[in-house]
């Protein structure tokens, strides 16, 4: 249910929030209050489509190479420098905070 439901009923990401839906072949932003930035992923992690600044009422394009979504606040994608074929890593908060160079993490961890 909670992979039906998302981010629905939200009125907005904080900053450096998002949600990572797995699997995922496509999203849709049907009575979503707030436009989000998505970035398809496959199996790998490796971005394979990037949806920028998505805005209600809209549906994205299905991919079955696509295994899982990253919803983000808007303008993330554009900020982060995030470009299909990026391969990303996901870790946890502390993983990320412990990292020696933050800035070269910006986008690159969620």
């Amino acid at each position: 249910m909670t992979r039906l439901f998302g981010l629905l009923g939200r009125r907005g990401l904080d900053a450096g929030g998002g949600l990572w839906i797995k699997p995922s072949s496509g999203i849709h932003t049907f009575f979503m209050l707030f436009s989000i930035d998505a970035v398809g992923l496959d199996s790998n992690l490796k971005v394979i489509k990037l949806w920028r600044c998505l805005v209600p009422w809209r549906v994205t394009s299905v991919s079955f190479k696509m295994n899982s979504v990253l919803e983000l606040p808007c303008g993330v994608i554009t900020q982060s420098g995030t470009e299909v074929g990026d391969q990303l890593q996901i870790s946890s908060i502390s993983e990320a905070v412990t990292s020696t160079d933050s800035r070269a993490n910006v986008g690159k961890h969620c």
